[in-house]
């Protein structure tokens, strides 16, 4: 009789630690997908030239907006940036030439100033769908937050 009670207690036990264990070991870690832990977005595969929190603060009435991001080329040679606001539908195009083994902190107090876009049309609050291509690489089209300068960090930026 002891036996048995002894068996049942360690039976529920196990059932016990595998049903509250059990989700781990059929859900996904979080720390295993990748996001963008800011306001702007990271763009993978867009070829060379890495993008890194590419964001628009814009005019309150959203017709013009500064781009800002940090552009990494860790190659040997220099590349050019296409950038295609709107997406399909392209409103506005930059380029941007950046050097070999080079950071460019594009807004960044101690970088480069932002670049300009004149004819975004895109309100604050909402994303604006962006194609970023370089070098031999296809390009990616991502969906980069549109912003204003109502935060104090973020006002200096504003057009």
């Amino acid at each position: 009789m002891k036996n048995s009670r002894l068996i049942a207690s360690l039976a529920v036990g196990a059932a016990l630690v595998l049903t509250t264990t059990g989700c781990s070991m059929i859900s996904p870690q979080a720390t295993t997908i990748i996001f963008s832990p800011a306001e702007g977005t990271n763009v993978y595969e867009s070829g060379p030239v890495e993008v890194r929190n590419a964001q628009i603060v814009a005019s309150e009435d959203g017709s013009e907006g500064n781009f800002v991001a940090a552009l990494i080329n860790e190659t040997d040679d220099s590349h050019t940036l296409n950038i295609e606001f709107g997406g399909e539908s392209s409103t506005s195009t930059l380029t941007v030439r950046v050097p070999a083994n080079t950071v460019l902190s594009l807004g960044a107090e101690d970088g480069e100033d932002p670049l300009l876009i004149e004819d975004l049309d895109t309100m604050p609050g909402s994303t604006i769908d962006t194609y970023f291509q370089s070098g031999d690489g296809e390009g990616a089209l991502v969906s980069v937050p549109v912003l204003d300068g109502t935060l104090d960090y973020l006002a200096p930026l504003a057009p």
